[in-house]
């Protein structure tokens, strides 16, 4: 890589990211340790000053209300910083059983924020409408008023205060504690496996990688050993998941609502006219891919298509790079979109930002984190020399600069929802593949490309279709009691089925995916799903924006970012797009515009 790109990783080498500039010496960092003691005093302080108050909390002047404000922002920060530097720790080691322990304390940290929330939800409840209107005109309050007028609302259809807040603690020993089970039952699994005359113990994370093998025979085999390890796990598991939507069920008839998907949609800021629209869409664009499926596999020389297919590398490239190959890469492209966003990346690799090495004890996956009030994120992969591995570093630093462009405002304006959350990585991912696309001329390797970029459209189309599918099936089942594995297994099977519209040979679905996937695990998240098609789908509207205007929406792009915290996805979809996403015909517009590469890579099949 050039010297401007600024990262100091070795010519092959994949680095290792900085946590030492965050807090020296891990998770038994005694500055880590320190600062978590005076985070726990001054969140206590804030709950002593908060009780005190409590019953004159009707008397409080708009000035009191709005320091309370501030400071549970700035607590947020602190909190932020804590929890995910331990889920750094423990993604980057997954046998560091203490990085595990300050997670859940970290979690602990977390509920305690929330309780305090809640108590500032009941205080700004005591005021009349027209005390509350005043407050929100206050220029202290400007950027978070959206924010703000959300919490008073979402506080009106819950529980009493007292009784949220029971739920809150209850929750960080309880319903939380499946999630951390759940994780750690994931990342401590191991497989032996063979290759290459070579065995090797390897974790589920590795074994995920070989997914993407272009032996069909290895991509079969690390299946059958995937399948093999949670079919083990399964019961454990069940347990786990029907634990946690009993809570939430339990915790939804108590506050009333009727629906399963009527928070998520809360948490997305989304309509459910809006979901609905998507859905229909994608199911109805979904069948084109089809097309698409058989060329694949004459392309592979197979008679079947199978889940362990699906991103399966077809076409061939001579190109070979490495991590500082990869990120120059990345930059020259975005640097034809956007100067600030090529800049920032620079300064991230630059920084180490990135944990990138292939070794064993990593969790499976990639993420970006922020860090809190350090105004940095820290990005977790591993990095292989494919061209699937650059998409991810670049779908993560698109991440990235959204937290980057945010950093400088206030904490409640920088909580946007999912769905917009994959706006910024999706359209890197689109950026960066069409810019390798132009350059091209070998059939060989535009299949290769093509074939990346359809290939993430039919797993957002068919594949996360089927988990949200799934997700409403096991809710509705669910309310009437325990759900076993078996009927897990089959809720699964016939979710895939329709969302992949028999696109996969009869025996190539995937019944125990519910178990494999740690989505389904996450407590915080309820239907992590819809938010990845929705995002995916958004940003290939905002790139196609981009395409239309070319580098003078860099600006606007920029701004669409940072009104991601201040919005519902209506409306920033309205003010930067002038798009109705409640209308079908958007969505049947984003659908063919995220399937229009089908034809020329069918094209393309025929010939080579």
């Amino acid at each position: 890589m050039s010297e401007s790109s600024g990262t100091s990783v070795s010519k092959k080498g994949a680095p290792r990211w900085d946590l030492e500039s965050v807090f020296p010496g891990g998770s038994r960092s005694d500055e880590y340790k320190q600062y978590r003691e005076n985070l726990k005093k001054d969140l206590d302080a804030l709950e002593s000053r908060m009780k005190s108050i409590k019953d004159k909390a009707d008397q409080l002047n708009r000035s009191e209300i709005i320091g309370l404000i501030e400071e549970l922002q700035k607590l947020y920060q602190k909190v932020e910083l804590v929890y995910s530097f331990a889920g750094c720790l423990s993604a980057a080691d997954v046998k560091d059983d203490h990085a595990y322990h300050v997670y859940s304390e970290a979690q602990g940290y977390q509920s305690q924020w929330e309780n305090l929330k809640t108590t500032l939800e009941s205080f700004i409840l005591e005021l009349s409408d027209s005390a509350w209107e005043n407050l929100l005109k206050d220029d202290r309050v400007k950027r978070i008023r959206f924010y703000l007028d959300e919490i008073r609302k979402i506080a009106e259809i819950k529980m009493p205060p007292d009784k949220e807040a029971l739920v809150l603690d209850l929750a960080v020993n309880g319903y939380h504690a499946w999630n951390n089970i759940y994780t750690k039952m994931a990342g401590g699994s191991t497989v032996e496996f063979t290759e290459d005359d070579k065995t090797e113990v390897i974790s589920l994370g590795q074994l995920a990688l070989k997914m993407g093998s272009p032996d069909r025979a290895i991509r079969k085999k690390a299946f059958d050993k995937l399948t093999e390890a949670w079919q083990k796990n399964a019961d454990l598991a069940s347990i786990m998941l029907n634990s946690q939507a009993g809570f939430r069920l339990s915790l939804y008839k108590h506050r009333g609502w009727k629906s399963p998907i009527f928070e998520p949609l809360l948490i997305g800021r989304l309509q459910e006219k809006t979901l609905d629209a998507m859905w229909e869409s994608v199911q109805n664009a979904a069948p084109r891919y089809q097309q698409y499926i058989d060329a694949k596999k004459k392309l592979m020389g197979a008679d079947t298509f199978c889940w362990y297919d699906q991103i399966a590398p077809v076409g061939k490239s001579s190109k070979e790079f490495n991590f500082n190959e990869a990120s120059k890469f990345i930059i020259e492209q975005i640097q034809d979109f956007s100067n600030d966003m090529a800049e920032f990346i620079k300064h991230a690799l630059g920084n180490n930002w990135v944990e990138a090495e292939n070794r064993p004890g990593k969790a499976a996956g990639g993420f970006c984190t922020g860090l809190g009030e350090v105004k940095e994120s820290r990005i977790f992969m591993t990095f292989e020399s494919n061209y699937d591995s650059l998409l991810t570093l670049a779908h993560e630093l698109g991440h990235a600069y959204h937290h980057h462009v945010l950093k400088d405002d206030p904490a409640f304006a920088q909580f946007y929802p999912m769905g917009l959350a994959e706006t910024a990585s999706t359209f890197n991912e689109l950026l960066v593949t069409d810019a390798a696309l132009s350059q091209v001329s070998d059939p060989q390797e535009k299949i290769m490309l093509l074939d990346q970029k359809i290939g993430n459209g039919f797993v957002m189309f068919c594949n996360i279709h089927a988990r949200y599918i799934f997700d409403r099936s096991f809710y509705k089942e669910r309310a009437k009691g325990t759900v076993s594995k078996d009927r897990l297994n089959e809720l699964m099977l016939d979710s895939q089925k329709i969302a992949f519209c028999n696109m996969l040979d009869e025996n190539g679905y995937h019944p125990e995916f519910w178990a494999s996937k740690l989505h389904f695990f996450e407590t915080y998240v309820p239907f992590y799903n819809f938010p990845y098609t929705f995002g995916y789908l958004f940003s290939n509207a905002v790139y196609h924006r981009a395409k239309d205007e070319g580098k003078s929406f860099a600006e606007t792009y920029r701004e669409l970012l940072s009104d991601t915290g201040v919005m519902t996805s209506e409306d920033v979809a309205k003010k930067y797009l002038d798009a109705d996403l409640t209308d079908p015909a958007f969505w049947k517009w984003v659908t063919d515009k995220a399937t229009d590469d089908i034809p020329e890579f069918v094209q393309l099949a025929e010939k080579v």
